[in-house]
Protein backbone atom coordinates (compact mmCIF):
# COMPACT_ATOMS: atom_id res chain seq x y z
CA UNK A 1 0.00 0.00 0.00
CA UNK A 2 1.34 3.34 -0.93
CA UNK A 3 2.52 5.40 1.70
CA UNK A 4 0.22 9.00 2.25
CA UNK A 5 2.32 12.24 1.00
CA UNK A 6 1.67 14.97 3.08
CA UNK A 7 2.56 18.34 1.98
CA UNK A 8 4.70 20.64 4.83
CA UNK A 9 4.34 24.19 4.31
CA UNK A 10 7.63 25.45 3.21
CA UNK A 11 9.58 27.85 5.87
CA UNK A 12 8.51 30.74 4.20
CA UNK A 13 4.63 30.22 3.77
CA UNK A 14 4.56 30.10 7.75
CA UNK A 15 6.28 33.02 8.00
CA UNK A 16 4.29 34.87 5.28
CA UNK A 17 0.88 33.63 7.33
CA UNK A 18 2.45 35.29 10.80
CA UNK A 19 3.76 38.59 8.92
CA UNK A 20 0.28 38.96 7.53
CA UNK A 21 -1.73 38.90 10.79
CA UNK A 22 1.29 41.46 12.58
CA UNK A 23 0.53 43.96 9.36
CA UNK A 24 -3.23 43.73 10.09
CA UNK A 25 -2.46 43.95 13.74
CA UNK A 26 -0.34 46.83 13.06
CA UNK A 27 -2.36 48.47 10.39
CA UNK A 28 -5.33 48.53 13.33
CA UNK A 29 -3.11 50.14 15.54
CA UNK A 30 -2.08 52.64 13.31
CA UNK A 31 -5.57 53.26 12.20
CA UNK A 32 -6.53 53.71 15.91
CA UNK A 33 -3.67 56.26 16.21
CA UNK A 34 -4.38 58.73 13.87
CA UNK A 35 -7.97 58.69 14.57
CA UNK A 36 -6.76 59.47 18.11
CA UNK A 37 -4.56 61.89 17.32
CA UNK A 38 -7.26 63.45 14.89
CA UNK A 39 -9.27 64.09 17.50
CA UNK A 40 -7.04 65.32 20.26
CA UNK A 41 -6.00 67.85 17.32
CA UNK A 42 -9.60 69.04 17.25
CA UNK A 43 -9.63 69.14 21.02
CA UNK A 44 -7.45 71.39 21.22
CA UNK A 45 -8.32 73.39 18.40
CA UNK A 46 -11.65 74.18 19.84
CA UNK A 47 -10.45 74.84 23.23
CA UNK A 48 -8.11 77.40 22.27
CA UNK A 49 -10.92 78.94 20.84
CA UNK A 50 -13.04 78.89 23.96
CA UNK A 51 -9.66 79.82 25.82
CA UNK A 52 -9.14 82.88 23.88
CA UNK A 53 -12.71 84.07 23.92
CA UNK A 54 -12.91 83.70 27.82
CA UNK A 55 -9.45 84.26 28.89
CA UNK A 56 -7.44 85.17 26.51
CA UNK A 57 -9.17 88.41 25.32
CA UNK A 58 -8.91 89.59 29.75
CA UNK A 59 -5.18 88.94 29.12
CA UNK A 60 -5.24 91.25 26.24
CA UNK A 61 -7.12 94.02 28.39
CA UNK A 62 -4.95 93.41 31.70
CA UNK A 63 -1.64 93.82 29.76
CA UNK A 64 -2.88 96.98 27.39
CA UNK A 65 -3.69 98.65 30.98
CA UNK A 66 -0.05 97.58 32.23
CA UNK A 67 1.22 99.08 29.31
CA UNK A 68 -0.28 102.35 29.34
CA UNK A 69 0.42 102.40 32.99
CA UNK A 70 3.86 102.51 32.37
CA UNK A 71 4.03 104.73 29.31
CA UNK A 72 3.23 107.34 31.77
CA UNK A 73 5.17 106.44 34.44
CA UNK A 74 7.93 107.44 32.07
CA UNK A 75 6.43 111.13 32.52
CA UNK A 76 6.89 110.73 36.23
CA UNK A 77 10.19 108.95 36.04
CA UNK A 78 12.20 110.27 33.18
CA UNK A 79 15.03 107.93 32.66
CA UNK A 80 15.96 105.09 30.41
CA UNK A 81 14.68 101.79 32.51
CA UNK A 82 11.08 103.47 32.55
CA UNK A 83 11.66 103.99 28.77
CA UNK A 84 12.41 100.45 28.46
CA UNK A 85 9.63 98.84 30.44
CA UNK A 86 7.00 101.21 28.68
CA UNK A 87 7.98 100.26 25.55
CA UNK A 88 8.67 96.18 26.71
CA UNK A 89 5.18 96.39 28.38
CA UNK A 90 3.67 97.85 25.24
CA UNK A 91 5.02 94.99 22.94
CA UNK A 92 3.85 91.98 25.36
CA UNK A 93 0.58 94.03 25.00
CA UNK A 94 0.49 93.97 21.59
CA UNK A 95 1.52 90.16 21.70
CA UNK A 96 -1.27 89.03 23.35
CA UNK A 97 -3.93 91.22 21.78
CA UNK A 98 -2.49 89.33 18.50
CA UNK A 99 -2.83 86.01 20.09
CA UNK A 100 -6.70 86.67 21.56
CA UNK A 101 -8.11 88.57 18.00
CA UNK A 102 -6.03 87.09 15.57
CA UNK A 103 -8.37 84.71 14.71
CA UNK A 104 -10.26 87.81 13.41
CA UNK A 105 -8.28 88.61 10.73
CA UNK A 106 -8.37 87.43 7.20
CA UNK A 107 -7.06 83.62 6.67
CA UNK A 108 -4.29 83.48 4.92
CA UNK A 109 -4.63 81.98 1.46
CA UNK A 110 -3.19 78.25 0.95
CA UNK A 111 -0.42 78.59 -1.61
CA UNK A 112 1.89 76.02 -2.29
CA UNK A 113 4.99 75.86 -4.19
CA UNK A 114 5.06 74.21 -7.46
CA UNK A 115 7.59 71.71 -5.78
CA UNK A 116 4.95 70.75 -3.06
CA UNK A 117 2.58 70.48 -5.80
CA UNK A 118 4.36 68.30 -7.81
CA UNK A 119 5.48 65.97 -4.51
CA UNK A 120 1.94 65.62 -3.38
CA UNK A 121 1.00 64.63 -7.16
CA UNK A 122 3.46 61.78 -6.95
CA UNK A 123 2.35 60.70 -3.95
CA UNK A 124 -1.41 60.50 -5.05
CA UNK A 125 -0.65 58.69 -7.65
CA UNK A 126 1.44 55.79 -5.46
CA UNK A 127 -1.08 55.40 -2.52
CA UNK A 128 -4.64 56.71 -3.73
CA UNK A 129 -7.16 54.37 -2.42
CA UNK A 130 -8.69 53.80 -6.22
CA UNK A 131 -5.19 51.91 -7.03
CA UNK A 132 -5.30 49.37 -4.15
CA UNK A 133 -4.83 45.84 -5.41
CA UNK A 134 -7.45 44.68 -2.42
CA UNK A 135 -10.02 46.07 0.60
CA UNK A 136 -7.22 45.92 2.71
CA UNK A 137 -4.62 47.93 0.51
CA UNK A 138 -7.68 50.44 0.28
CA UNK A 139 -7.98 50.52 3.61
CA UNK A 140 -4.33 51.66 4.26
CA UNK A 141 -4.13 53.37 1.36
CA UNK A 142 -6.90 55.70 2.27
CA UNK A 143 -5.46 56.30 5.60
CA UNK A 144 -2.01 57.26 4.39
CA UNK A 145 -4.17 59.63 1.71
CA UNK A 146 -5.80 60.98 4.65
CA UNK A 147 -1.73 61.50 6.26
CA UNK A 148 -1.04 63.28 2.75
CA UNK A 149 -3.66 65.66 2.54
CA UNK A 150 -3.30 67.05 5.84
CA UNK A 151 0.52 67.43 5.42
CA UNK A 152 -0.54 68.78 1.90
CA UNK A 153 -2.50 71.97 3.81
CA UNK A 154 0.36 72.27 5.70
CA UNK A 155 2.77 72.72 3.58
CA UNK A 156 4.56 69.96 5.06
CA UNK A 157 7.18 68.65 2.20
CA UNK A 158 8.71 66.27 4.75
CA UNK A 159 5.71 64.02 5.39
CA UNK A 160 5.15 63.99 1.88
CA UNK A 161 8.34 63.11 1.13
CA UNK A 162 8.60 60.45 3.57
CA UNK A 163 5.56 58.70 2.83
CA UNK A 164 6.56 58.32 -1.12
CA UNK A 165 10.05 57.12 -0.15
CA UNK A 166 8.30 54.37 1.93
CA UNK A 167 6.17 53.42 -0.61
CA UNK A 168 9.24 53.43 -2.88
CA UNK A 169 11.04 51.32 -0.28
CA UNK A 170 8.34 48.92 0.09
CA UNK A 171 7.46 48.11 -3.08
CA UNK A 172 11.39 47.85 -4.18
CA UNK A 173 11.95 45.37 -6.93
CA UNK A 174 13.40 42.01 -5.06
CA UNK A 175 15.75 39.43 -7.17
CA UNK A 176 15.09 36.82 -4.54
CA UNK A 177 12.97 33.86 -5.73
CA UNK A 178 9.77 31.84 -3.83
CA UNK A 179 7.85 33.91 -1.48
CA UNK A 180 11.10 35.52 -0.47
CA UNK A 181 9.96 39.77 -2.17
CA UNK A 182 6.01 39.10 -0.52
CA UNK A 183 7.44 38.38 2.72
CA UNK A 184 10.33 41.78 2.49
CA UNK A 185 7.48 43.66 1.63
CA UNK A 186 5.39 42.31 4.75
CA UNK A 187 8.29 42.74 6.95
CA UNK A 188 8.97 46.34 5.39
CA UNK A 189 5.32 47.53 5.88
CA UNK A 190 5.42 46.40 9.29
CA UNK A 191 8.49 48.32 9.65
CA UNK A 192 6.78 51.41 8.88
CA UNK A 193 3.54 51.18 10.54
CA UNK A 194 5.43 50.64 13.97
CA UNK A 195 7.41 53.79 13.16
CA UNK A 196 4.70 55.79 11.98
CA UNK A 197 2.72 54.58 15.49
CA UNK A 198 5.89 55.99 17.46
CA UNK A 199 5.59 59.11 15.71
CA UNK A 200 1.68 59.52 16.62
CA UNK A 201 3.09 58.45 20.20
CA UNK A 202 5.29 61.46 19.93
CA UNK A 203 3.06 63.95 18.18
CA UNK A 204 0.52 63.00 21.16
CA UNK A 205 2.69 63.84 24.08
CA UNK A 206 4.08 66.85 22.47
CA UNK A 207 0.32 68.24 22.39
CA UNK A 208 -0.25 67.28 25.94
CA UNK A 209 3.00 69.28 26.80
CA UNK A 210 2.39 72.12 25.31
CA UNK A 211 1.24 75.58 26.95
CA UNK A 212 -2.71 74.91 25.51
CA UNK A 213 -2.38 70.79 25.90
CA UNK A 214 -1.38 71.38 29.53
CA UNK A 215 -4.96 73.98 30.13
CA UNK A 216 -6.89 71.37 28.56
CA UNK A 217 -5.68 68.63 30.58
CA UNK A 218 -6.12 71.09 33.72
CA UNK A 219 -9.80 71.87 32.60
CA UNK A 220 -10.61 68.21 31.62
CA UNK A 221 -9.60 67.40 35.28
CA UNK A 222 -11.30 70.39 36.82
CA UNK A 223 -14.54 69.18 35.09
CA UNK A 224 -14.31 66.17 36.98
CA UNK A 225 -14.68 67.97 39.58
CA UNK A 226 -17.09 69.90 39.19
CA UNK A 227 -15.10 73.14 38.11
CA UNK A 228 -14.78 75.37 35.20
CA UNK A 229 -11.34 76.16 35.11
CA UNK A 230 -11.79 79.01 32.68
CA UNK A 231 -14.27 80.87 34.48
CA UNK A 232 -11.85 80.60 37.67
CA UNK A 233 -9.07 81.78 35.90
CA UNK A 234 -11.41 84.74 34.01
CA UNK A 235 -12.01 86.02 37.41
CA UNK A 236 -8.78 85.82 38.78
CA UNK A 237 -8.12 88.04 35.68
CA UNK A 238 -10.68 90.10 36.44
CA UNK A 239 -9.80 91.18 39.65
CA UNK A 240 -6.21 92.12 38.14
CA UNK A 241 -7.85 94.23 35.69
CA UNK A 242 -9.93 95.84 38.65
CA UNK A 243 -6.69 96.42 40.33
CA UNK A 244 -4.93 97.72 37.34
CA UNK A 245 -7.28 100.39 36.48
CA UNK A 246 -6.80 101.95 39.77
CA UNK A 247 -3.52 101.95 39.74
CA UNK A 248 -4.11 103.71 36.20
CA UNK A 249 -6.32 106.46 37.57
CA UNK A 250 -3.81 107.07 40.32
CA UNK A 251 -0.61 107.43 37.68
CA UNK A 252 -3.42 109.22 35.78
CA UNK A 253 -3.98 112.01 38.58
CA UNK A 254 -0.33 111.79 38.89
CA UNK A 255 0.92 112.95 36.04
CA UNK A 256 -1.84 115.55 35.46
CA UNK A 257 -0.80 116.89 39.37
CA UNK A 258 2.54 117.70 37.40
CA UNK A 259 1.38 119.24 34.41
CA UNK A 260 2.60 116.82 31.82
Amino acid sequence: MPSEIILQPGPNTADLAEKRERLAAVRVALADREADIAQLRSQLKVFEVRYLQRVGVLYAELDELAARITELEVNLYDSDSARRRAQEARQRAQETHEAAFGSEQEPVEFDPSPSLKTLFREVARRIHPDFASDDAEQKHFTLLMARANHAYSCGDAETLQRLLDDHLEINAAVTHEGDAPALLRLVRQIQHAERDIAVLDRENQTLLASEIGQLYTGAEAASHEDRDLLAELAAGLRDRIADAQYRLEFVTRQVSALGR
